[in-house]
């Protein structure tokens, strides 16, 4: 008797989409859900290590380079797998969310690379999870020309040769996606997307002359690397194409894998391209683990936390020795500014903080940086145009003069800012529009001159909750009470009220986005990622 055929994947609870037939076809979802029953119980067992990390840390209140994989370090030997040529030269990359009109404006930028988002710049509606998978696919045969119907404004892509390489960024392990089931158990999301997207592109991009790239979030340890690997080796040999034609970019954004970024690049070595410097996620990872640390443990305001702060100096330049004594390439911070239409003035000022930073970046030895608006990649480029010229990296520049001591990445005591009462204020407005336009299903929000993201509402959550627990005295003497950020809550909801108007208010999720942010601010059981307790009430 011939064993029974494997239970098909169930898609549960979801509206039909258009065009959703060409995506989730039987055979991409018996890919995906045989990357489920292969990797999600590792995913699971890393998963829990994580809370026995943090516990660790809690007990601890340091953290240190890992003494069993001391000989990766030691060995000068290996190198991560030769870029190929579309990932090369990657100077400038522009970030964003997979909606239709970002694929092509993205595509459109002048920059090297497009990190095409289904992570933190993308609320992961199944809306947003298939079309933006749709949206993908539609690029690379070239049937994606679109028109606004607001303005009636039309967008097209340019001729090939003029269009950002895209690198894909999946969910982080720690989300699953609730549509898509196997017996009843939702499949990871970050399974999800790869699959899908690797299943229908991989061949495709291979015959553009490029290949199935991706960025891997949230990684907390060298064997989450490990298990990106496994999947990769797994994937190419499904369909058939040659191991090593994937390409994965990891972003440092935890404390724990910053302390990890050469075992990091040697499991992913016949894979890896190279390692990314974050900052808000990383200052959120470094809350979450040292939120019970003391006073030493407590950052300010999240704007005053630059990367010239000493402790994230040292971790930059970890990132660029590390990426380069291996060929990496080592890819530096977000610009997140959104040009006004309105204030050149504001624009002026923003432009020159974005060239500095940029500047700083290139001449600190990075191959490359990000931006969020297209605006903004002619003021990167030239910052990377100045140090690189013609060559498309300065993978040579070693960084040797660069040593960094494990204290030196969690030394946040060197610091002279302090929490101020108007950081509150800031937290509380940033994360309550945030939140209700995440729950509106947009990932990626324009507020207050900034483009911010999931990470943007996980510092600014965090910082509350810190400064709560921390019993920190602001400037003007108030304490930093449960008590004050509701006050500063109800009078910012009234704000918003008074700003939008009745109607506008009461069509939004404003008291949801209000009430889940003193959820996740206020609860002495501090919730691991927002995006947890989000994605229940998420349509």
């Amino acid at each position: 008797m011939s064993a029974p055929a494997p239970s098909p994947l169930a898609i549960v609870d979801a509206e039909p989409l258009p065009r959703q037939d060409e995506v989730l076809t039987d055979a991409a979802l018996a890919f995906v859900a045989e990357l489920h029953r292969r990797f999600t119980p590792r995913r699971d067992e890393l998963l829990a290590r994580r809370a026995e990390r943090r516990a660790e840390i809690a007990r601890t209140s340091t953290l240190d380079f890992l003494p069993e994989t001391a000989a990766i370090r030691a060995d000068d030997s290996w190198k991560v797998a030769p870029a190929p040529a579309a990932l090369n030269d990657r100077r400038v990359e522009i970030t964003g969310p997979t909606d239709r009109k970002m694929t092509i404006n993205a595509l459109n930028s002048g920059a090297k690379v497009w990190l095409a988002d289904f992570e933190d710049a993308s609320a992961p509606t199944w809306e947003n999870v298939v079309l933006g998978q749709l949206n993908l696919i539609d690029a690379y045969t070239r049937d994606i020309d679109f028109t606004d119907p607001r303005s009636g404004k039309s967008y097209a892509l340019k001729p090939a040769e003029e269009l950002a390489t895209v690198v894909t960024r999946p969910r982080g392990w720690h989300l699953n996606e609730r549509h898509l089931q196997l017996d009843g158990t939702p499949v990871p999301g970050a399974l999800v997307d790869f699959g899908l997207y690797f299943f229908h592109n991989a061949q495709r991009l291979i015959d553009l002359g490029k290949g199935p790239y991706f960025y891997l979030p949230k990684t907390e340890s060298h064997l989450e690397a490990r298990l990106w690997n496994d999947i990769f080796v797994f994937a190419q040999d499904y369909v058939g194409i040659p191991r090593g034609t994937v390409r994965a970019t990891v972003l440092i954004e935890t404390i724990t894998a910053a302390y990890e970024m050469e075992e990091i690049l040697y499991e992913l070595r016949e894979h890896a391209s190279g390692l990314n410097a974050g900052r808000w996620d990383y200052l959120f990872s470094i809350v979450k683990n040292f939120r019970d640390g003391g006073s030493e443990f407590v950052l300010p305001d999240r704007n005053a936390v630059t990367m010239t702060a000493p402790f994230m100096r040292a971790y930059t330049e970890l990132l660029v020795r590390t990426c380069h004594k291996r060929g990496a390439h080592a890819i530096g911070g977000m610009a997140a500014f959104i040009p006004s239409r309105r204030d050149a003035e504001v624009n002026k000022v923003a432009f020159e903080k974005v060239k500095a930073d940029k500047d700083r970046e290139a001449h600190d030895g990075f191959d490359g940086s990000w931006v969020a608006h297209p605006d903004l990649v002619p003021i990167a480029m030239a910052s990377f145009d100045a140090v690189l010229g013609e060559k498309p990296n300065q993978k040579e520049r070693l960084r040797e003069d660069v040593s960094v001591a494990a204290g030196d990445l969690i030394a946040i005591d060197t610091l002279d800012a302090k929490p101020t009462y108007e950081g509150l204020r800031n937290a509380v407005a940033v994360g309550i529009r945030y939140i209700e336009a995440w729950l509106r299903g947009m990932g990626a929000v324009a507020i207050f001159d900034l483009m911010e993201d999931a990470a943007t509402a996980e510092i600014s959550r965090s910082q509350i909750w810190q400064w709560i627990n921390a019993d920190v005295v602001f400037e003007n003497g108030r304490h930093a009470t449960a008590e004050l950020a509701r006050a500063v809550a109800a009078e910012e909801l009234a704000a918003i009220r008074a700003e939008i108007g009745d109607e506008a208010f009461t069509a939004g999720k404003w008291q949801q986005a209000h009430d889940l942010l003193l959820q996740v601010s206020l609860d002495q059981d501090y919730t691991d990622f927002l995006t947890l307790p989000a994605y229940e009430q998420l349509g």
